[in-house]
């Protein structure tokens, strides 16, 4: 039976779940021989660029009598996080030494950011690639087929935005919802700033999420306490429910490598729940919204300032924006989008 906890928040499905637990954070050899042993479907579809996913699913093609066909899913740039083409290890010899031979030692890890400058070497070893954006597609090849969103669920018919606003203590305020954990990438400072310019009391951010690795949230929240509502992080499940209390979704990506290597997932989730989008020209973005939202520069509070003015200023005209967006989602961008590009990819192997 998979463990409880590992599971929780999974969608409901009769697809068996295998989970393996690990006493640290590195996948030890009975781990991997235990995951292997496991390994017994038609393809192995790796997920992520990295050793612990994509270096083992080459090593059980390697070892294994059954040679199945290894799928790679690429969805962000992983050596981004690490000052990607830019990065380099130099070592001294004794920093060296104790990367290799401390029980913590950083070369122990099997997500070191010298073996994900590695693994990006295999990519060709993989039968099918696939990529979530234009980005990773131009970098590492392979299919684009961008995440699918369940547009059953995130179906705005189901849910009252003023029940939601009332469940969630914000019946009082105009909301900007920003449904994600805040990093600095993702430009909710310069919405603060915005707010800071245009000085509505009425205007609040509502976060929903927060960082799982350090206090970046509680930094916002300390410097911006006027304009920041935190739900914190809620299940899967509520968050149509959760979204459904927004007035506008704001994606604002600010120009980094990280931000142009991903398909921000809340983006989709506004726009499957019909909501104006304010978003910025970063990556794929742009094209994904196509003439369905509200688009400013990136790193500019100024023009955020000036699309949330625009926003309220012609309300009618993005609600008609937010409809534009959901049937744009469902379109494109919903799980039976996703399966049909899948279906098409893998009957090929």
């Amino acid at each position: 039976m998979p463990d409880p906890a590992a599971t929780r928040g999974l969608p409901q499905t009769d697809i068996p779940i295998r989970t393996i637990s690990l006493p640290t954070s590195a996948p030890g050899p009975r781990a991997v021989g235990k995951l292997f042993r496991h390994l017994s479907g038609d393809v192995i579809y790796a997920y992520k660029l990295k050793p612990s996913s994509f270096g083992l699913a080459l090593l059980h093609r390697q070892v294994s009598q059954h040679r199945r066909p290894v799928v790679l899913d690429i969805d962000d740039w992983e050596l981004s996080w690490h000052g990607g083409d830019d990065y380099r290890y130099r070592p001294h010899l004794r920093q060296l030494a104790r990367d290799l031979l401390k029980p913590a030692g950083a070369l122990r890890h099997p997500d070191h950011p010298l073996y994900l400058q590695w693994i990006e070497r295999l990519v060709a070893k993989a039968d099918r690639v696939t990529t979530h954006n234009d980005f990773l597609q131009r970098r590492f090849g392979g299919v684009k087929i961008p995440n699918g969103k369940d547009t059953e669920l995130f179906n705005p018919d189901r849910y009252d935005p003023e029940a939601s606003r009332a469940a969630y203590g914000l019946s009082n305020y105009r909301v900007l919802m920003f449904p994600g954990a805040p990093r600095p990438y993702k430009g909710v400072e310069d919405v603060l700033v915005a707010m800071d310019r245009l000085n509505q009391p009425d205007l609040k951010l509502v976060i929903v999420g927060g960082s799982p690795y350090d206090d970046y949230d509680r930094t916002l929240r300390d410097r911006w306490p006027q304009h920041i509502i935190h739900l914190g992080k809620r299940p899967a499940g509520e968050m149509p429910r959760v979204i459904a209390a927004a007035h506008v979704v704001v994606v604002p990506q600010r120009q980094t490598p990280a931000a142009q290597a991903q398909f921000p997932l809340k983006l989709t989730d506004g726009m499957a729940m019909a909501k104006p989008i304010l978003a910025t020209r970063v990556g794929d973005i742009p094209q994904i919204l196509a003439d369905s939202g509200y688009l400013a520069e990136p790193n500019s509070p100024a023009d955020l300032a000036a699309q949330i003015q625009a926003i309220f200023a012609d309300w009618p005209q993005a609600q008609t924006l937010g409809q534009r967006a959901r049937a744009r989602c469902c379109e494109h961008y919903s799980l039976t989008t996703m399966a049909i590009q899948l279906d098409n990819l893998l009957v090929t192997l």
